[in-house]
């Protein structure tokens, strides 16, 4: 005889344990399956979280370095990356432990091991010593997240030709270390190393950095980075990769057919992530996929099965942690009857290097595309006295808002705290406020946040400190 639940969730990551633990609550008796051992999925364990961990120790570090420029003189300065690394895994475990205490908490049941379809009611999970166990399920979500794509006939090994997941665990800071791919993961680990001493070049195929960023921001990001060290290479495609024992040679050609070879100690292959439904079975029950093998879904978030549902990075729209949440959130409620929603409208980006990126709702070119009249307003770091105090002033804050109605329709960011700045601006957004709204509203002196406050006032081009 099998286990039976009324809700499964395949897949522990943020979409995965936050839907659980959702239907949980619901009063589903629920189970959720997990194969990496942890729960957290990429997020916790190999993406967001150490690599946020990695980024604000790696900052902090710089910082040490260059306090005696602000009048604190100290002593020699010494990495030690393995107690870094270690400080960094705590982080990981700590939260990991968390999530499985929260499900405890909501009476969710955990089965760790590998989720496959055997029918549309049936779950064949196998642990690691290949113990297998049959479980019946009325309703199943798929939140298997998704996995580092490398390029072809360019294999990951994790030590010379890394993905994000090696970048997170070299046990040496790499002499010079090689970056293919100009998105927010490899910019947020060039930095990472960048800062720790490793001499960084970046490789992207376009013109440009951060592909579907607002150019005016990509533009300034870029000059950013290359005056913290780091080196780009635009419109470069990479060719081949030859590896020896301990270096590489990453082998490239420029837009006008020019052949460029970049050696180094690693090279971190960062050009997306695909939908993770590998050994899932799906063909067995005739579950449909996309041309980009994601699922298929319809309207909340069913598939062509009646009693499946899919969400995160397993289908279509940005593979974002906090989308897939929300998703979970609303997949939850929808089988409850209720009515969950996402506004894919609203969604941020946060590209979290220093200064940090953030953007919300549409870009500059969006709205061209579309033919809709804006109105943008402007207001550097530069001029917010916080910023200033703590020289911390590069970079600037741009809202978008509709030429007619004032509407804001999207907003912008690269400066300090940016990543918490940008949910002000979400929230007037899922309210349809105006940029007026924004800069009417008192913000707290001196604070970061009177930089919003001052680009709402630019739209109308009255802003007072610019």
């Amino acid at each position: 005889m099998s286990d039976k639940f009324q809700a499964v969730v395949i897949g522990g990551g943020p979409g995965g344990y936050v839907c659980a633990i959702r239907l949980a609550q619901l009063g589903f008796k629920t189970a959720c399956i997990e194969e990496r051992g942890s729960l957290g999925g990429t997020c916790l364990n190999v993406g967001c979280i150490p690599s946020k961990s990695l980024l604000n120790l790696s900052e902090e570090f710089y910082k040490v370095q260059h306090l005696s420029n602000k009048g604190i003189e100290i002593g020699e300065v010494k990495l030690n990356l393995s107690k870094m690394m270690k400080s960094k895994e705590k982080a990981v475990t700590i939260l990991t432990k968390g999530v499985e205490f929260l499900f405890k908490k909501n009476k969710v049941t955990y089965f760790k091991g590998s989720g496959s379809f055997k029918s549309k009611n049936q779950i064949l999970i196998k642990d690691e010593k290949k113990k297998e166990t049959l479980i019946d399920a009325e309703k199943i979500i798929i939140a298997t997240g998704s996995v580092p794509v490398s390029m072809p006939g360019i294999p990951f090994d994790e030590k010379l030709v890394v993905s994000s997941t090696g970048a997170l665990k070299l046990d040496s800071v790499p002499k010079k270390m090689v970056v293919v791919g100009g998105g927010y993961i490899g910019l947020e680990m060039g930095s990472v190393w960048s800062r720790l001493g490793a001499e960084v070049h970046v490789i992207e195929f376009l013109d440009h950095i951060t592909p579907g960023m607002d150019k005016e921001i990509s533009k300034e990001f870029m000059k950013i980075l290359k005056k913290q060290g780091i080196n780009f290479h635009l419109q470069h495609k990479v060719e081949k990769i030859k590896k020896s024992e301990s270096s590489a040679v990453v082998l490239t050609k420029d837009h006008n057919g020019n052949n460029k070879d970049f050696e180094c100690d690693v090279v971190l292959i960062s050009v997306g992530r695909k939908a993770n439904t590998k050994g899932l079975n799906l063909e067995t029950i005739g579950i449909e996929l996309d041309d980009k093998m994601r699922i298929k879904t319809t309207k909340g978030f069913k598939t062509n099965l009646d009693n499946i549902y899919a969400i995160g990075d397993v289908i279509s729209g940005p593979m974002l942690a906090h989308k897939a949440e929300d998703e979970g959130i609303a997949v939850a409620e929808n089988i409850a009857g209720q009515s969950g929603h996402v506004n894919y409208d609203t969604i941020p980006g946060v590209i979290y290097t220093t200064p940090e990126v953030a953007s919300i709702g549409k870009t500059e070119e969006q709205l061209k595309e579309k033919n809709v009249k804006y109105k943008i307003g402007k207001f550097s770091f530069m001029a917010n006295s916080r910023a200033k105090a703590i020289d911390e002033a590069e970079g600037f804050v741009k809202i978008l808002a509709d030429e007619k109605t004032d509407k804001v329709l999207g907003a912008h960011l690269i400066g300090p705290h940016a990543g918490e700045l940008i949910a002000e601006i979400g929230v007037a957004m899922e309210f349809g406020a105006s940029s007026e709204d924004i800069a009417r509203t008192c913000h707290a002196h001196p604070t970061f946040s009177e930089a919003v406050k001052e680009a709402a006032l630019s739209v109308d081009k009255r802003a007072i400190h610019s």
